[in-house]
């Protein structure tokens, strides 16, 4: 599922959710070529996503944006240092895509980014910005946000001085405990909570 091109998130809810940037009346090909319906195909976005699910058939989430403090680190290309508690999440868990070739239009730079993020559960996008996956929609965006807010520390602390790193194995500890799939999800159900209360137009 993807958003349709052109269309920001507030106007989506359940009933309007689409497939690879479709209504279910509509319907695109492993190419990405409309075999049904007549709307435009979002083609970086499912250039990407189609990509990263052929490849991770068990990842059933991916969330990706252009996020202020993840695009901006991204153009660092260096990976998160462990820190922060938060950032433990990601410690030997996230890898750099070092290459920017523009707009992702080509199922091959798809390929590309698919076979770099390899069994890890985010990627950072040179020049570009932050990709997570998750077993579920909540653990995919719960590693977005906080890998976003990550990015957002490490900037502030570099800003402020010279910050001073976890050590490798209390790194290592901290991922156990807040590294795993089950936390990802059940971090994210404040927020869901939050959301529904706030729109509760979205389910409908």
């Amino acid at each position: 599922m993807t958003d349709k091109p052109c269309v920001g998130f507030h106007p989506h809810t359940e009933s309007k959710i689409t497939v690879w940037g479709f209504p279910p009346t509509e319907l695109i090909n492993h190419k990405g070529e409309v075999v049904k319906g007549n709307k435009p195909v979002n083609t970086a976005a499912f250039a990407i996503h189609f990509q990263l699910h052929q490849t991770r058939p068990d990842v059933n989430a991916v969330a990706h944006a252009h996020s202020l403090y993840g695009k901006t680190w991204s153009t660092l290309g260096r990976l998160l240092d462990p820190l922060t508690q938060d950032a433990c999440a990601f410690y030997e868990d996230h890898v750099l895509f070092d290459d920017y070739t523009g707009v992702v239009l080509n199922i091959e730079e798809g390929k590309r980014i698919a076979t770099t993020l390899e069994k890890k559960k985010a990627i950072i996008l040179r020049n570009h910005g932050l990709l997570t996956v998750g077993n579920s929609v909540d653990e995919a965006a719960w590693w977005f946000i906080t890998m976003e807010r990550s990015c957002q520390a490490q900037l502030l602390a570099e800003a402020a001085g010279n910050p001073v790193l976890i050590e490798p194995e209390i790194a290592r500890l901290t991922y156990s405990q807040i590294g795993s799939a089950p936390i990802g999800w059940l971090s994210f159900q404040p927020l869901y909570d939050m959301i529904v209360n706030q729109e509760p137009d979205l389910l409908s």
